[in-house]
């Protein structure tokens, strides 16, 4: 018997509108302060999430 994997389409489907729905970005402001404290702790992933997010809502076309 050869392995196959068992298809989900359940799964695909939720991935599918996972992928259409828009997610709002936090306000520009929230984003400001949370980079401020991520620095404050040493947190180099959380500054660089937050920088990324804020230049995202600022501005759209960058992430396109």
């Amino acid at each position: 018997m050869s392995a196959r994997p068992v298809r989900r389409p359940t799964e695909a489907a939720a991935l599918r509108a996972v992928a259409r729905a828009a997610r709002p970005l936090p306000p520009v402001p929230a984003l400001m302060a949370a980079l401020l404290v991520a620095n404050e702790r040493c947190d180099r992933e959380g500054a660089c999430l937050a920088a990324h997010r804020a230049v995202r809502a600022t501005a759209p076309e960058v992430g396109e």
